[in-house]
């Protein structure tokens, strides 16, 4: 039986029994019971991994449904869109047609401009007439009638000019009123089928396929419409699958959990036995660690190398730029000074022993061993994750089960994490560390299969 003396670790008695015959059961029942955990853990990771998958197609799905959604409102956007740019069309046709109304209007007035400007040519002709007559009386009357042939020759000039004015604007009136008439015809025309090919305004040409494509988007949004509604159904299926997948791994998780913690009790009883099995070896030298550990911990508090407030400090200050991170506390100093002179010579007990070190009971880890405390490289997460194990806390399952255990030891099998997907297969002995009779964190010692 595991017994703990005073002042001592907890040690592993000899059997006092020479059941022979019932030790070699008790031992090959402990290999199978360690196998069963081994497959236990495995499909225990196995179902974590299946379940970050789903996860992540829950989170894809939901994404997606958010996608959709703004697809079909940008679809709605469209079918809005479309309704008022036909409305608007109808509007500019029909703001054409009374703009031809109008150019109608304004033929006529040039047309009455033109007459008006007909009338004073005549007159300016008539003046012209009149001021030449003028002149050639005043000559025949001689000096007495010289200063009336030059107000004669004047007036004469001026009706001249009056009326190349008046043609000209009569010319001008003309090449407008034709362009204005030609613009209102293209204006009234309506375009439709009726009018013919040879009378449809191109104005109007241009508006009705303006209003062909718009159709044609319209429909096309429609379409899309409904093949968006058919894919969001479809969409929802797919959520309401992957949700019940989830709820399948969540029940099988749990019960791998349930069956990796049955093998675990059984080994623990099987060990407790006193019957010595493959990880007595480990148990025992966790527990002698534990109490190395626990052993300097008090001196340091004694000597004033550390305060019980330092000792037990919870306050990580994460350390910047880290990744995985990392972080900082106050007993970080002491920790490198006292903890790899056990935590290493563990590491020769067996070629089996992966690692052993002390956690405070949040599963902070100050110092490592040696090899696992390489300085990280920035932006290297893989490498950080499998080589830079210090100053971080390991709060998954297993980490927190050693470090706030309180009995004299805890077996569990797991799976470690060492980054970029890749994961060994291991088994931990921890045994509770104290200070004063003050549970300050647990020994973790892994070893291999």
């Amino acid at each position: 039986m595991f017994q703990r003396s005073r002042g001592q670790a907890p040690v592993l008695s000899e059997p006092t029994s020479d059941a022979g015959a019932a030790q070699a059961l008790v031992k090959r029942l402990s290999r199978s019971v360690s196998s069963v955990g081994k497959d236990a853990a495995e499909v225990r990771g196995a179902i974590e991994d299946t379940q970050a998958i789903v996860r992540m197609q829950a989170e894809a799905m939901g994404a997606l449904g958010q996608q959709l959604q703004q697809v079909q409102r940008a679809q709605e956007a469209i079918a809005q869109a479309t309704h008022q740019t036909t409305e608007a069309v109808q509007r500019a046709r029909g703001a054409l047609s009374s703009a031809g109304e109008e150019m109608s209007g304004i033929v006529q007035t040039l047309k009455q401009v033109s007459e008006a400007a007909g009338e004073i040519t005549k007159i300016a002709l008539q003046t012209r007439l009149v001021a030449f007559n003028a002149s050639v009386e005043a000559k025949r009357a001689g000096d007495a009638g010289r200063g009336f042939g030059v107000v004669a020759d004047a007036v004469k000039a001026l009706a001249g000019q009056v009326e190349g004015s008046s043609k000209s604007i009569i010319g001008a009136i003309a090449t407008l009123g034709e362009r204005v008439d030609r613009f209102s015809r293209e204006l009234a025309s309506d375009g439709s089928e009726s009018a013919g090919k040879a009378h449809k305004s191109a104005v109007h040409e241009a508006f009705g396929d303006v209003e062909t494509d718009v159709r044609a988007i319209a429909a096309s949004a429609e379409q899309s419409g409904r093949t968006m509604e058919q894919l969001k159904d479809r969409a929802g299926e797919l959520a309401g699958e992957v949700q019940q997948a989830m709820r399948g791994l969540d029940t099988a998780f749990a019960c791998s959990e349930r069956f990796l913690k049955l093998s675990e009790d059984l080994i623990e009883q099987i060990a407790e036995s006193g019957v010595e099995v493959e990880d007595s070896l480990y148990i025992r030298g966790a527990q002698e660690a534990a109490a190395e550990i626990s052993a300097l911990l008090e001196q340091a508090l004694k000597s004033g190398a550390i305060s019980q407030a330092q000792l037990f400090d919870e306050r990580y200050q994460p350390i910047s730029g880290t990744q995985p991170a990392q972080h900082q506390t106050a007993f970080n100093a002491l920790a490198d000074r006292l903890f790899p002179a056990v935590q290493e010579r563990m590491l020769s007990l067996s070629d089996k022993v992966v690692f052993c070190i002390a956690v405070d009971r949040n599963g902070y880890v100050s110092t490592h061993n040696k090899k696992y405390c390489q300085p990280q490289r920035p932006g290297d997460l893989v490498w950080n994750t499998a080589n830079s194990r210090y100053r971080r806390v390991f709060n998954d399952r297993t980490g927190l089960a050693s470090a706030r255990n309180s009995r004299p030891f805890l077996l569990q099998t797991y799976r470690r994490d060492m980054g970029g997907g890749r994961f060994v297969l291991l088994k931990e002995a921890a045994a509770p560390i104290t200070v004063n009779g003050k549970h300050w964190g647990g020994l973790r010692l892994a070893f291999n299969f």
